[in-house]
């Protein structure tokens, strides 16, 4: 039997991945594409584990003037190209902002010198041979020294990047190829730590003095998951080409299409079957089909079909954005959650931290892998819809976190009734309730849209879809019943029809909406739309934490 290679889970770092002889998935064709674009600086934007850094470090490896790569780039797509010769003939500058998360300002400028200390260690022990020949060599060695010592202040590291690339072509008489991989992190931690207003004089420089007219650059290749704004702070930068999942251009370099992913799981003995599709399937870049690489990876692994990716980071942002989002975006929120699919305004032209609107929030939502674009209807308008299986279950989560609960509670939900315990589910509806601890800070009137009992609602047609078809406000009988689930396997679990109430008196609430049930006819327009199976009408009145339950099979 022949011994199959590792798998790169972990891995990074290209040559370690060549050298260690890890599974490999050939991407060296991005070298074309980043040569064929001749961008003076771009941008790539893309979700957490999809392979950006991976590609940074073969970019390096591939131009660094410094190595000798040719043994860890045999037999791959790009030496039997004529960009072959281009191996090992630039200067390069690498780093990586991924670590760079800090709750104050005062944090910032030390895991930031961290991230700076490899490339100036590199080219101060190349410099200081030939310092005499370096016109600003004693103020870049105390700036080596700070950086080293990590003592450097934010005022001091403005100006670190453009000072290495000087240095570096001064020691080369050659521009310096700058691949800056996760250049977003710092200012996204900023944000969600409340100081960016305090740091947003050193986000312009530090980025505006390495990218903006600078002589000493050749050309720059950044990642990320956000797009550079065109104002504010980022108006020194408008010479970035940036790649959205919009584009062709890099398309089929982060991610795995679906032949990668079919070979790969061939390799390790499993099929790209259906459910694999559904769950790790969906993201549509530049009109190429791209699998999750993380999960795919990890289900190779584990031959288990379950959530990977969505471990991989938190979704703070994502969450706190969707509590602060407006009345417009909660409908289309609705929409998508319901029917799987809504057509919204999309702009990934401006980062969300920027501007702050239901346009460029959709646009965080894509750009962060949570949500894919079907189509784009018109120019910033997108059908847009749910990922995966495996992205729909995180946002389960999500909203759980919104209304103080978690996803495990909607979990015992969908557990109850998939075995038609109707006293064990309200027995889990109580508990939501009773462990939402934000409910009532949010209620100013029993029909405001941001009742928290419309987001539970919400939480529950996530974790209930692949049992029910989950609506709400659908016409039916004499009304809208505020819950319908209409049951996909009507023989194993009956139909279900919900109506709340909010009421003092939680068990005359309860009566009181059964009693609407039954006198809007809510049963027997849903028997004539649904001939098959029985249907259980549950009245639910809430108080507070209280809340009480009264059901009958009809």
């Amino acid at each position: 039997m022949v011994k199959k290679k590792n798998l790169p889970i972990g891995f990074d770092d290209f040559r370690k991945v060549r050298e260690q002889d890890k599974y490999f998935v050939d991407k060296s064709m991005m070298i074309a594409e980043f040569l064929e674009c001749a961008d003076e600086v771009a941008l790539v934007t893309r979700p957490r584990r999809f392979g950006k850094t991976l590609n940074m470090t073969m970019l390096r490896e591939f131009f660094d003037i410094t190595k000798d790569s040719r043994s860890i780039f045999e037999e791959l797509a790009i030496m039997d190209t004529e960009y072959a010769d281009e191996i090992n003939s630039r200067p390069v500058i690498y780093f990586t902002l991924k670590d760079c998360n800090a709750q104050t300002p005062e944090k910032l400028a030390p895991v930031i010198c961290k991230a700076l200390k490899g490339e100036y260690v590199k080219y101060y022990n190349i410099a200081k041979e030939i310092s005499d020949q370096i016109s600003d060599f004693a103020y870049f060695e105390e700036l080596y020294d700070k950086i080293l010592k990590r003592s450097a202040t934010l005022d001091e590291l403005e100006e670190s990047v453009s000072m290495l690339e000087q240095v570096v072509y001064e020691i080369y008489q050659k521009p310096a190829i700058l691949l800056w991989d996760e250049y977003d992190t710092p200012i996204m931690s900023s944000h969600e730590h409340k100081y960016h207003d305090k740091i947003s004089t050193f986000i312009a420089n530090f980025y505006g003095s390495a990218l903006k007219g600078q002589q000493y650059l050749g050309s720059a290749l950044l990642t990320g998951i956000q797009r550079v704004a065109k104002e504010s702070i980022f108006s020194k930068l408008n010479n970035v080409i940036v790649y959205t999942v919009f584009d062709k251009a890099y398309a089929g370099y982060f991610g795995f299409t679906q032949q990668e992913t079919r070979e790969i799981l061939e390799y390790y003995d499993l099929s790209l079957s259906d459910d694999v599709k559904q769950m790790y399937d969906g993201y549509n870049i530049g009109g190429c089909e791209i699998y999750n690489p993380w999960s795919i990876l990890n289900y190779c692994k584990n031959k288990e079909l379950r959530p990977y990716w969505v471990n991989t980071s938190s979704n703070k942002v994502i969450r706190d954005s969707l509590k602060g989002a407006d009345y417009a975006f909660q409908q289309d929120f609705d929409t998508l959650v319901e029917y799987g699919e809504a057509e919204v305004a999309v702009n990934l032209e401006t980062s969300y931290e920027e501007l702050q609107n239901d346009a460029t929030l959709w646009g965080l939502f894509i750009n962060a892998g949570y949500i894919t674009v079907r189509e784009r209807t018109d120019y910033d308008l997108c059908i847009i819809r749910f990922v995966n299986r495996e992205v729909k279950d995180e946002f389960k989560n999500i909203v759980a976190e919104s209304i103080g609960t978690n996803g495990g509670n909607f979990s015992k939900l969908a557990s109850a009734l998939a075995r038609s315990d109707y006293d064990k589910f309200f027995e889990s509806y109580k508990n939501i309730v009773l462990n939402c601890t934000s409910y009532y800070d949010s209620i100013k009137g029993a029909k405001q849209y941001e009742n928290p009992y419309h987001m539970l609602a919400l939480g529950m047609m996530i974790s209930l879809d692949s049992m029910y078809e989950v609506k709400s406000n659908l016409e039916m009988g004499d009304g809208k019943p505020d819950i319908l689930m209409i049951s996909k396997e009507p023989a194993k679990r009956a139909h279900i029809i919900i109506e709340i109430k909010c009421n003092e008196d939680v068990d005359a609430g309860a009566k009181e909406a059964l009693a609407q049930i039954r006198d809007r006819r809510y049963a027997e327009g849903l028997r004539a739309a649904q001939p098959q199976g029985g249907i259980l009408c549950l009245g639910i009145a809430h108080f507070k934490k209280k809340c009480h339950m009264e059901y009958e099979m009809d």
